[in-house]
Protein backbone atom coordinates (compact mmCIF):
# COMPACT_ATOMS: atom_id res chain seq x y z
CA UNK A 1 0.00 0.00 0.00
CA UNK A 2 2.99 2.46 0.30
CA UNK A 3 2.79 2.95 -3.10
CA UNK A 4 -0.65 4.34 -3.54
CA UNK A 5 -1.17 8.34 -2.67
CA UNK A 6 -4.55 9.55 -1.61
CA UNK A 7 -6.25 11.40 0.99
CA UNK A 8 -7.52 10.53 4.11
CA UNK A 9 -10.87 12.39 4.74
CA UNK A 10 -11.62 10.15 7.80
CA UNK A 11 -9.20 11.17 9.70
CA UNK A 12 -11.52 14.59 10.40
CA UNK A 13 -14.21 11.99 11.29
CA UNK A 14 -12.93 9.95 13.77
CA UNK A 15 -15.43 11.15 16.98
CA UNK A 16 -17.98 12.99 17.95
CA UNK A 17 -15.60 15.64 19.39
CA UNK A 18 -13.88 15.92 15.94
CA UNK A 19 -16.44 16.20 14.01
CA UNK A 20 -18.44 18.81 15.81
CA UNK A 21 -14.77 20.43 15.32
CA UNK A 22 -14.71 20.66 11.66
CA UNK A 23 -18.82 21.39 11.31
CA UNK A 24 -19.32 23.63 8.94
CA UNK A 25 -23.22 24.01 9.45
CA UNK A 26 -24.83 25.17 12.35
CA UNK A 27 -28.89 25.26 13.81
CA UNK A 28 -29.11 27.07 16.58
CA UNK A 29 -32.49 27.98 18.49
CA UNK A 30 -31.96 31.49 17.83
CA UNK A 31 -32.49 30.22 14.04
CA UNK A 32 -36.52 28.95 15.13
CA UNK A 33 -39.29 30.78 14.36
CA UNK A 34 -42.62 29.10 15.69
CA UNK A 35 -45.95 29.53 14.01
CA UNK A 36 -48.93 29.71 16.67
CA UNK A 37 -52.81 29.84 15.25
CA UNK A 38 -54.93 31.38 17.43
CA UNK A 39 -58.86 31.45 17.65
CA UNK A 40 -61.58 33.41 18.84
CA UNK A 41 -63.06 32.13 22.40
CA UNK A 42 -62.18 30.94 25.48
CA UNK A 43 -60.37 27.84 26.64
CA UNK A 44 -59.69 26.72 23.49
CA UNK A 45 -56.45 24.19 22.65
CA UNK A 46 -57.53 22.13 20.23
CA UNK A 47 -54.91 19.82 18.65
CA UNK A 48 -54.90 19.93 14.85
CA UNK A 49 -55.58 16.49 13.77
CA UNK A 50 -53.48 16.59 10.69
CA UNK A 51 -50.50 17.83 12.16
CA UNK A 52 -49.75 16.22 16.06
CA UNK A 53 -48.43 18.51 18.77
CA UNK A 54 -49.72 21.63 16.69
CA UNK A 55 -52.97 23.36 18.03
CA UNK A 56 -55.23 26.54 18.04
CA UNK A 57 -55.29 28.57 20.96
CA UNK A 58 -57.54 31.02 22.36
CA UNK A 59 -56.02 34.02 24.00
CA UNK A 60 -56.14 33.06 27.29
CA UNK A 61 -53.71 29.82 26.31
CA UNK A 62 -51.31 32.04 24.36
CA UNK A 63 -49.66 33.18 27.75
CA UNK A 64 -48.99 29.42 28.42
CA UNK A 65 -47.54 29.18 24.65
CA UNK A 66 -45.38 32.09 24.64
CA UNK A 67 -43.78 30.80 27.65
CA UNK A 68 -42.95 27.40 26.48
CA UNK A 69 -41.00 29.57 23.79
CA UNK A 70 -39.08 31.62 25.84
CA UNK A 71 -38.31 29.32 28.36
CA UNK A 72 -36.84 27.26 25.38
CA UNK A 73 -34.66 30.44 24.25
CA UNK A 74 -36.92 30.47 20.97
CA UNK A 75 -36.95 34.02 20.11
CA UNK A 76 -39.49 34.49 16.79
CA UNK A 77 -43.39 33.87 16.31
CA UNK A 78 -45.19 34.16 13.40
CA UNK A 79 -48.64 34.96 14.39
CA UNK A 80 -52.10 33.40 11.85
CA UNK A 81 -55.29 33.66 12.63
CA UNK A 82 -58.75 31.69 12.49
CA UNK A 83 -62.07 34.42 12.75
CA UNK A 84 -65.37 32.87 13.69
CA UNK A 85 -66.96 35.39 11.01
CA UNK A 86 -65.94 35.34 6.98
CA UNK A 87 -66.83 37.39 4.10
CA UNK A 88 -66.16 37.51 0.20
CA UNK A 89 -63.79 40.39 1.66
CA UNK A 90 -61.94 39.26 4.41
CA UNK A 91 -63.25 41.84 6.42
CA UNK A 92 -61.34 40.17 9.95
CA UNK A 93 -58.12 40.51 8.38
CA UNK A 94 -57.75 44.36 9.08
CA UNK A 95 -59.67 44.78 11.65
CA UNK A 96 -58.20 46.62 14.81
CA UNK A 97 -59.88 43.98 17.17
CA UNK A 98 -59.21 41.12 14.79
CA UNK A 99 -57.95 37.78 16.25
CA UNK A 100 -54.32 38.23 15.24
CA UNK A 101 -54.42 41.71 16.42
CA UNK A 102 -55.77 41.09 19.58
CA UNK A 103 -53.10 38.21 19.72
CA UNK A 104 -50.36 40.59 19.00
CA UNK A 105 -51.38 42.97 21.71
CA UNK A 106 -50.72 40.61 23.94
CA UNK A 107 -48.02 38.97 23.20
CA UNK A 108 -45.77 42.57 23.01
CA UNK A 109 -47.08 43.30 26.23
CA UNK A 110 -46.14 40.09 28.37
CA UNK A 111 -43.98 38.82 25.83
CA UNK A 112 -40.88 41.63 24.91
CA UNK A 113 -38.32 39.30 24.32
CA UNK A 114 -40.28 37.82 21.54
CA UNK A 115 -40.12 39.21 18.05
CA UNK A 116 -43.94 39.26 16.89
CA UNK A 117 -44.52 38.39 12.81
CA UNK A 118 -47.78 38.47 11.75
CA UNK A 119 -49.03 37.00 8.37
CA UNK A 120 -50.64 39.18 6.19
CA UNK A 121 -52.62 37.42 3.91
CA UNK A 122 -56.75 37.65 3.46
CA UNK A 123 -57.45 33.59 2.64
CA UNK A 124 -58.06 32.50 6.00
CA UNK A 125 -60.74 35.34 6.44
CA UNK A 126 -62.31 35.27 3.19
CA UNK A 127 -65.45 33.11 2.68
CA UNK A 128 -64.23 31.54 -0.61
CA UNK A 129 -60.79 31.00 1.08
CA UNK A 130 -58.64 32.75 -1.95
CA UNK A 131 -55.87 35.50 -0.98
CA UNK A 132 -57.61 38.20 -2.23
CA UNK A 133 -60.96 39.83 -3.94
CA UNK A 134 -62.29 37.56 -5.83
CA UNK A 135 -64.83 38.82 -9.23
CA UNK A 136 -66.15 36.65 -11.66
CA UNK A 137 -64.09 33.69 -10.27
CA UNK A 138 -60.27 35.61 -10.73
CA UNK A 139 -58.82 37.45 -7.61
CA UNK A 140 -58.24 40.77 -8.49
CA UNK A 141 -54.87 41.81 -8.02
CA UNK A 142 -54.95 45.72 -7.84
CA UNK A 143 -58.18 46.10 -5.91
CA UNK A 144 -56.51 42.83 -3.70
CA UNK A 145 -53.35 45.04 -2.69
CA UNK A 146 -56.13 48.15 -0.91
CA UNK A 147 -57.01 45.37 1.41
CA UNK A 148 -53.75 43.80 2.19
CA UNK A 149 -52.25 47.19 3.31
CA UNK A 150 -55.02 47.54 5.53
CA UNK A 151 -54.42 44.64 7.14
CA UNK A 152 -50.51 45.51 7.32
CA UNK A 153 -51.13 48.69 8.75
CA UNK A 154 -53.71 47.20 11.52
CA UNK A 155 -51.39 44.43 12.51
CA UNK A 156 -48.58 46.88 12.49
CA UNK A 157 -50.58 49.54 14.88
CA UNK A 158 -51.12 46.08 17.13
CA UNK A 159 -47.40 46.13 18.09
CA UNK A 160 -45.92 43.64 15.10
CA UNK A 161 -42.25 43.74 15.14
CA UNK A 162 -42.37 42.63 11.35
CA UNK A 163 -44.83 42.21 8.78
CA UNK A 164 -44.77 38.79 6.24
CA UNK A 165 -47.03 39.32 3.72
CA UNK A 166 -47.80 35.79 1.88
CA UNK A 167 -50.72 36.25 -0.94
CA UNK A 168 -48.17 36.05 -3.93
CA UNK A 169 -50.53 39.35 -5.57
CA UNK A 170 -48.16 41.37 -7.60
CA UNK A 171 -46.70 44.03 -6.20
CA UNK A 172 -48.00 43.39 -2.80
CA UNK A 173 -44.19 44.49 -1.69
CA UNK A 174 -44.17 48.18 -3.07
CA UNK A 175 -47.94 48.51 -2.16
CA UNK A 176 -47.52 47.57 1.82
CA UNK A 177 -44.03 49.50 2.24
CA UNK A 178 -45.71 52.70 0.84
CA UNK A 179 -49.13 51.99 3.59
CA UNK A 180 -46.41 51.16 6.27
CA UNK A 181 -44.50 54.35 5.66
CA UNK A 182 -47.37 56.79 4.92
CA UNK A 183 -48.55 55.48 8.18
CA UNK A 184 -45.59 56.11 10.14
CA UNK A 185 -44.29 52.36 10.26
CA UNK A 186 -41.85 53.28 8.65
CA UNK A 187 -39.33 51.42 10.92
CA UNK A 188 -41.38 48.09 10.70
CA UNK A 189 -39.85 45.66 8.14
CA UNK A 190 -40.92 43.54 5.26
CA UNK A 191 -40.26 39.64 5.55
CA UNK A 192 -41.81 38.83 2.36
CA UNK A 193 -42.97 35.31 1.22
CA UNK A 194 -41.00 36.09 -2.15
CA UNK A 195 -40.83 33.11 -3.36
CA UNK A 196 -44.41 30.69 -2.82
CA UNK A 197 -45.22 27.84 -4.59
CA UNK A 198 -48.62 26.49 -5.51
CA UNK A 199 -47.25 23.47 -3.27
CA UNK A 200 -49.32 19.69 -2.56
CA UNK A 201 -47.11 20.07 1.08
CA UNK A 202 -50.11 22.60 2.40
CA UNK A 203 -53.06 20.07 3.67
CA UNK A 204 -51.94 19.99 6.55
CA UNK A 205 -51.96 24.11 6.92
CA UNK A 206 -54.81 24.79 5.43
CA UNK A 207 -56.87 22.23 8.09
CA UNK A 208 -55.00 24.53 11.21
CA UNK A 209 -55.92 27.53 9.55
CA UNK A 210 -59.59 26.61 7.96
CA UNK A 211 -58.35 28.79 4.39
CA UNK A 212 -58.90 25.53 2.05
CA UNK A 213 -60.37 27.48 -1.53
CA UNK A 214 -63.71 26.73 -1.84
CA UNK A 215 -63.56 26.42 -5.69
CA UNK A 216 -60.59 26.31 -7.98
CA UNK A 217 -56.38 26.69 -6.74
CA UNK A 218 -53.83 29.40 -6.13
CA UNK A 219 -52.26 28.58 -9.32
CA UNK A 220 -53.15 31.59 -10.87
CA UNK A 221 -51.27 33.36 -8.12
CA UNK A 222 -48.69 31.08 -6.18
CA UNK A 223 -45.82 30.12 -8.60
CA UNK A 224 -45.14 26.53 -10.64
CA UNK A 225 -43.20 23.99 -8.66
CA UNK A 226 -41.24 23.17 -12.18
CA UNK A 227 -40.20 26.85 -12.02
CA UNK A 228 -36.47 27.93 -11.55
CA UNK A 229 -35.60 30.79 -12.78
CA UNK A 230 -39.46 32.38 -12.45
CA UNK A 231 -37.93 32.47 -8.58
CA UNK A 232 -35.38 34.99 -9.08
CA UNK A 233 -37.42 37.45 -10.30
CA UNK A 234 -39.92 37.20 -7.84
CA UNK A 235 -37.30 37.60 -5.36
CA UNK A 236 -35.58 40.11 -7.50
CA UNK A 237 -38.93 42.34 -7.88
CA UNK A 238 -39.48 42.33 -3.74
CA UNK A 239 -36.35 43.38 -3.05
CA UNK A 240 -36.24 46.03 -5.67
CA UNK A 241 -39.70 46.81 -4.20
CA UNK A 242 -38.34 46.72 0.04
CA UNK A 243 -38.35 44.01 1.48
CA UNK A 244 -36.38 43.36 4.33
CA UNK A 245 -35.90 39.12 4.16
CA UNK A 246 -37.08 36.56 1.76
CA UNK A 247 -39.11 33.71 2.45
CA UNK A 248 -38.62 30.43 0.11
CA UNK A 249 -41.40 28.19 0.37
CA UNK A 250 -41.85 25.40 1.21
CA UNK A 251 -38.18 24.33 1.51
CA UNK A 252 -37.52 21.48 1.98
CA UNK A 253 -38.06 20.19 -1.83
CA UNK A 254 -36.20 23.84 -3.10
CA UNK A 255 -33.36 23.57 -1.73
CA UNK A 256 -31.75 24.50 -4.70
CA UNK A 257 -34.09 27.65 -4.96
CA UNK A 258 -32.64 28.67 -1.67
CA UNK A 259 -29.50 28.18 -2.52
CA UNK A 260 -29.27 30.47 -5.40
CA UNK A 261 -31.28 33.07 -3.41
CA UNK A 262 -29.06 33.31 -1.06
CA UNK A 263 -26.09 33.58 -3.63
CA UNK A 264 -27.98 36.17 -5.71
CA UNK A 265 -29.31 38.48 -2.74
CA UNK A 266 -27.87 40.56 -0.32
CA UNK A 267 -30.67 39.93 2.45
CA UNK A 268 -31.48 37.59 5.44
CA UNK A 269 -33.27 34.21 3.63
CA UNK A 270 -36.28 32.59 5.82
CA UNK A 271 -36.92 29.20 5.33
CA UNK A 272 -40.57 28.50 5.76
CA UNK A 273 -40.52 24.40 6.57
CA UNK A 274 -44.15 23.52 5.75
CA UNK A 275 -46.70 21.49 7.05
CA UNK A 276 -46.89 18.58 5.42
CA UNK A 277 -42.88 18.26 5.84
CA UNK A 278 -44.20 18.32 9.43
CA UNK A 279 -46.79 15.96 9.60
CA UNK A 280 -45.04 12.99 6.98
CA UNK A 281 -42.14 13.24 9.53
CA UNK A 282 -44.38 12.78 12.83
CA UNK A 283 -46.38 9.99 10.86
CA UNK A 284 -43.33 8.46 9.95
CA UNK A 285 -41.75 8.71 13.47
CA UNK A 286 -45.42 7.35 14.78
CA UNK A 287 -44.92 4.19 13.16
CA UNK A 288 -41.36 3.70 14.16
CA UNK A 289 -40.18 3.92 10.13
CA UNK A 290 -37.63 7.12 11.23
CA UNK A 291 -35.54 8.33 14.26
CA UNK A 292 -38.01 11.98 14.46
CA UNK A 293 -34.93 13.52 16.46
CA UNK A 294 -32.27 12.77 13.85
CA UNK A 295 -34.35 13.04 11.17
CA UNK A 296 -35.96 16.55 12.40
CA UNK A 297 -31.91 18.08 13.02
CA UNK A 298 -30.58 16.62 9.60
CA UNK A 299 -33.79 18.70 7.83
CA UNK A 300 -33.46 21.46 9.52
CA UNK A 301 -29.92 21.98 9.39
CA UNK A 302 -29.74 21.26 5.19
CA UNK A 303 -31.95 24.32 5.06
CA UNK A 304 -29.60 26.36 6.96
CA UNK A 305 -26.66 24.82 4.76
CA UNK A 306 -28.20 25.28 1.68
CA UNK A 307 -28.61 29.55 3.02
CA UNK A 308 -31.27 29.68 5.33
CA UNK A 309 -30.36 32.28 7.93
CA UNK A 310 -33.76 31.44 9.55
CA UNK A 311 -36.16 28.74 9.70
CA UNK A 312 -40.01 29.00 10.29
CA UNK A 313 -40.95 25.24 11.44
CA UNK A 314 -43.60 23.63 13.42
CA UNK A 315 -40.86 21.78 14.72
CA UNK A 316 -39.17 24.74 16.54
CA UNK A 317 -39.84 23.39 19.91
CA UNK A 318 -38.98 20.21 19.35
CA UNK A 319 -35.68 21.16 17.48
CA UNK A 320 -34.79 23.65 20.40
CA UNK A 321 -34.58 21.01 23.05
CA UNK A 322 -32.52 18.39 20.96
CA UNK A 323 -30.24 21.81 20.41
CA UNK A 324 -29.80 22.22 24.22
CA UNK A 325 -29.54 17.75 24.89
Amino acid sequence: MNELHFKRHRRLRTSESMRSLVRETHLQKEDLIYPIFVVEGEKVKNEVSSMPGVYQVSLDYLTEQMNELEDLGIRGVIVFGVPKEKDEIGTQAYCETGIVQEAIRQIKRDHQSLTVIADTCLCQYTDHGHCGVVRDGVVENDESLELLVQTAISQAKAGADIIAPSNMMDGFVAAIRKGLDEAGFVHVPIMSYAVKYASSFYGPFRDAAHSSPQFGDRKEYQMDPANRLEAIREAESDVEEGADFLIVKPSLAYLDVMREVKDRFNLPLVAYNVSGEYSMIKAAAANGWVNEREIVLEKLTSMKRAGADLIITYFAKDAARYISE
